[in-house]
């Protein structure tokens, strides 16, 4: 198989300056792509049709953002998993605070349970979690052997699941039952190699193939269902922390990107970038809380 490289197929979607631009999602309810700067604790939206955004500032660090359903979003934060209500109302639904521990990213199963993943600040070797939340609030943990939880998705018939441990330099994939939530069958699916960066972010598309994001390898890659790399988006900046499909018709490929650590940084480091007509996403569920 060949893989083909794309030069600058990018448009910048939103210039910024985020510190640690992650996870973004498309919220079809709204029209609307969602991402969120973790260390200045903002949450980000943008209206691709108007070219409207808003800023909302939270009081601690957000990991992940996501719809839920009835209206409203479900943070993955410092302390927890918290609730916006329509209204803008937040409430707890489950609140255990950790020191020295915050939320990284999240994603929605097909069933609307959040899986939520947490790391240490100081990235401790096994210090983080991933967990299977509920609607109701009922937290199952999954695994409690993680460094830095980050990129989850789901195959588009909901079979397997797709995982990164950043640090691993692996995508694995797990066996999914759609009817428990349960994962069985760990297995690498692909390993980034040395000198390309570290697998961040995921999201899977409509045929079945895993976009992944690499931090401080300047590249979004896309491999197939049996792991082999087919493609590599190249960008212009390093730390490339994220991507998810959007648009109304679910074929523009969002990518989220930090300017953390980098000095100097490059002009786009922390932009939300996108790379119209990628490929074709699949909508992804909202949180059932």
């Amino acid at each position: 198989m060949t893989t083909t490289r794309d030069g600058a197929p990018y448009e910048v979607a939103v210039r910024a300056e985020s510190a640690l631009g992650e996870g973004p999602t498309w919220d079809p309810a709204t029209g609307r792509l969602l991402w969120i700067d973790i260390l200045n604790s903002r949450l980000h939206s943008y209206d691709p049709v108007t070219g409207r955004r808003t800023l909302r500032r939270g009081e601690q660090h957000v990991g992940a953002v996501k719809p839920r359903v009835g209206g409203g979003l479900v943070l993955n934060l410092r302390d927890g998993i918290g609730l916006l209500d329509p209204d803008d109302t937040f409430r707890w639904l489950r609140h255990e605070p950790v020191p020295g521990r915050r939320g990284n990213d999240a994603a929605v199963a097909p069933d609307g349970a959040l899986w939520a993943g947490t790391m240490r600040y100081d990235e401790a070797t096994g210090g983080g979690t991933l967990s299977r939340v509920t609607g109701d609030g009922t937290a199952e943990l999954v695994l409690d052997d993680v460094t830095v939880s980050n990129g989850t998705g789901w195959s588009p018939d909901g079979r397997l699941m797709y995982y990164i441990d950043t640090p691993t330099r692996r995508i694995d994939v797990f066996d999914h039952d759609a009817d428990t939530g349960r994962v069985t069958g760990r297995r690498p699916l692909a390993e980034v190699e040395d000198g390309a960066g570290f697998p961040d972010g995921l999201t899977v598309d409509a045929e079945g193939c895993v976009w992944v994001a690499l931090w401080d390898g300047a590249a979004v890659r896309r491999y197939t269902p049996s792991g082999a790399l087919d493609r590599v988006i190249e960008l212009p900046v390093p730390r490339v922390t994220a991507c998810a499909f959007g648009g109304p018709g679910l074929t523009d490929l969002y990518i989220t990107t930090a300017r953390v650590g980098l000095d100097p940084a490059p002009p786009l480091a922390g932009s939300l970038l996108v790379v119209p007509g990628a490929g074709r996403g699949v909508a992804q569920p909202a949180f059932a809380g």
